[in-house]
């Protein structure tokens, strides 16, 4: 027979593991924000812009040239990621990683169909990205004329260092948000299987819902107290007041 559980019943579940559930999603949100804010390492991102376009010893520009360039861009983000340049790139700057590991911190963009390419560099050290970003244009610029012979890169935008560079990754408050709402799941999830798990006998739904049988009568719980009877308790509490009565008289008459 298959069981249903009603909205009731989940109420009630939540409520009564509320304290679970709340506990595991302030902790998540909590260790998140440890775990982001002093093991993870931060990594800043530089960006540099070139403009593609040819060298006009007119004031005119066709249409024709600026849709060639358009389509070269294609071109210059292979080989900007390319050994050939980032070989250079790693010398000029005596960097200890090879050309593809460069490779994964170089990103190369180009917005809207335009002229301008983005080179984005991204590294631990604020400044060290901006300087990938920008040597890494620099030394393509200086290589596409022997490439490709063509001389119709430059540089629009180099990359500069801000006052106060902020890193890009980690996000904190992002980190922390997501570990909250896992936690929060986390902990519903483990409150309902701990509800499943708990076979034990507690109220009289469950005596009707396991054997089927409605409940014809309840045996309340009595304390020692409640078997004496009412007398017995009025003598009782008649004689502790007089003692404290006499006690008193005592102590004035000494």
């Amino acid at each position: 027979m298959e069981e249903t559980i009603t909205l009731k019943e989940i109420a009630q579940i939540v409520k009564k593991r509320l304290g679970l559930i709340i506990s595991l999603t302030i902790g998540a949100a909590i260790i998140s924000g440890i775990f982001t804010y002093f093991f993870i390492t931060p990594i800043y991102r530089a960006n540099s812009q070139f403009l593609v376009n040819q060298n006009q010893s007119t004031s005119t520009v066709e249409l024709n040239e600026i849709r060639t360039n358009v389509e070269l861009i294609n071109t210059y983000s292979v080989i900007i990621r390319s050994n050939r340049i980032l070989n250079e790139v790693v010398d000029e700057l005596q960097l200890t990683i090879t050309a593809g590991a460069l490779a994964e911190k170089i990103s190369v963009s180009n917005e809207g169909g335009s002229q301008v390419v983005t080179v984005t560099a991204t590294d631990p050290d604020p400044a060290m990205a901006v300087d990938l970003a920008n040597v890494t244009v620099e030394v393509f610029q200086d290589q596409i004329d022997e490439l490709m012979n063509v001389d119709n890169v430059n540089i629009l935008n180099p990359a500069v260092l801000p006052a106060n560079p902020s890193p890009v990754s980690p996000n904190l408050t992002m980190n922390i948000a997501i570990a909250f709402v896992l936690g929060g799941m986390v902990g519903v999830g483990l409150a309902f299987l701990l509800e499943y798990l708990d076979t034990t006998v507690k109220t009289e739904d469950d005596v009707e819902r396991i054997v089927g049988l409605p409940v014809i009568g309840i045996i309340s719980k009595v304390k020692d107290s409640d078997l004496i009877n009412p007398h017995q308790q009025a003598l009782t509490r008649t004689g502790r007041e007089r003692g404290a009565t006499f006690d008193g008289q005592t102590k004035k008459t000494s």
